[in-house]
């Protein structure tokens, strides 16, 4: 079945992250078609006649600081949905509205605690009394300055901005994985992103 044949869908762009799969069948799980498709290339405007309602950008290898790394799709703000940014997808989400992204001098790799700051609809309530989070991470580079209107929601002792939410547009960067299992409340993540906030 194609996209065409839900009324729901959301559409995930694929950077090249090993747990790309992952976040679909996360979705799935709560009951929402999705599709997954190559980041690179990707024709916005076919998905116009039956737009998604929500994105999510994958992790990836790459470094958006490189020569050739892959970008956002031209058109993807037309489409006005939601937008989660994973890893990779954060960063180039960031490197596009103008923040700063670079290298960091400890590469975070398996389990992290992040400590939520800042109240958002899909954070909320999910850490312990101190907001702290158990999350998984696998990074090298990091969001060292945030672009004009985002706001940073989450941090962690590596990474300064470990979530990150535009302040009036429904754009939202989390640095950490929430679709592995090694993140205890990345099912609920998911679950908010896509049945809260894109209306599944």
């Amino acid at each position: 079945m194609t996209a065409a044949a839900h009324s729901e869908w959301v559409l995930i762009l694929d950077y090249g992250s090993q747990y790309t799969q992952l976040i679909a069948r996360r979705i799935r799980e709560c009951r929402v078609y999705c599709e997954i498709h190559p980041a690179s290339g990707y024709d916005v405007a076919s998905a116009a006649h039956h737009p998604p309602i929500g994105v999510v950008l994958s992790g990836g290898p790459e470094s958006v600081t490189a020569r050739g790394a892959p970008r956002l799709p031209a058109g993807l703000f037309d489409l006005d949905v939601p937008i989660l940014g994973i890893c990779y997808g954060m960063q180039a989400l960031a490197h596009h509205f103008g923040g700063v992204v670079e290298g960091s001098s400890h590469r975070e790799f398996g389990h992290a605690e992040v400590r939520v700051i800042a109240s958002h609809p899909l954070l909320q309530d999910l850490g312990d009394p101190h907001g702290r989070l158990a999350v998984w991470m696998s990074h090298g580079d990091k969001v060292s300055e945030l672009p004009e209107g985002f706001v940073r929601l989450a941090q962690s002792s590596n990474a300064p901005n470990a979530a990150i939410a535009h302040s009036e547009l429904p754009i939202i960067g989390l640095q950490f994985h929430p679709e592995v299992t090694h993140t205890p409340q990345g099912q609920e993540i998911l679950r908010r992103f896509v049945r809260d906030l894109c209306g599944a």
